[in-house]
């Protein structure tokens, strides 16, 4: 490894871990809100509504997301709608994540047990009220750490968007080293700045379903299917 190249590019990676900081936030959000939405969607009294986000959830996770990015990046053109390399990108995250999102997001909340919601009728309170106020805070709380794994899978997946051309971590450490030929120097690089963001992210995921578990395991209320949700998270 040649340290005068690798503080040569060392700017130049920086940028790129920006963008792909960036991308990562705006698809985080993206997701995460669509997810929800598209959950509720799922569980709509219309046939039509259902079937149509079922059918969009089975399509997006049925494929690789590769082959989306580049169908959204270089088909959709043919028809007329042609997207810039960072706005296909973030579209093309989006939809893949909030495919996933939406199931874990639903999952939760069919395992809030049923005397919840009876309970909350008893008491008077309308549909929309259970599901803010009694459904979704419990719902929410079993699946963080979930949510904290896909995170960190969409960070990780965001170097795919070189294919592209979005100038991310990835594709300026690809252009560096195509210029240098210091392939091991810029790809060492790169691969220490990816792990030294990510690992934290996946402590912080072990580190909640620890957490999640004894705090089950103290009040005895461990069910199969929380445990199902709280180690969940692995898309593939």
């Amino acid at each position: 490894m040649k340290p005068e190249i690798a503080l040569d590019a060392l700017p130049t990676i920086l940028t790129g871990l920006l963008i792909t900081l960036l991308v990562t936030l705006l698809c985080g959000i993206f997701s995460l809100t669509l997810g929800v939405l598209v959950a509720f969607g799922r569980k709509s009294k219309s046939r039509a509504l259902r079937l149509s986000l079922g059918a969009y959830v089975q399509v997006f996770r049925s494929t690789p997301f590769l082959l989306q990015l580049v169908y959204i990046y270089f088909v959709l053109p043919f028809f007329g709608l042609e997207i810039p390399p960072l706005p296909a990108g973030i579209l093309a995250l989006t939809l893949h994540y909030t495919a996933y999102l939406c199931e874990v997001y639903r999952g939760a909340i069919e395992a809030v047990p049923k005397g919840q919601t009876d309970a909350a009728k008893a008491l008077g309170m309308r549909n929309r009220v259970i599901m803010v106020r009694v459904i979704m805070p419990q719902a929410i709380r079993t699946i963080i750490p979930a949510l904290c794994n896909y995170m960190v899978s969409l960070m990780k997946d965001t170097s795919l968007l070189s294919v592209v051309t979005v100038q991310e971590m990835m594709f300026r450490g690809q252009i560096y080293a195509a210029e240098t030929y210091d392939y091991f120097t810029i790809y060492t690089m790169v691969f220490l700045i990816y792990f030294a963001v990510g690992f934290p992210g996946v402590k912080l995921v072990d580190y909640l379903e620890k957490r999640m578990k004894k705090g089950y395991a103290s009040r005895g209320v461990v069910t199969s299917s929380e445990e199902t949700l709280i180690a969940g998270g692995e898309k593939r």
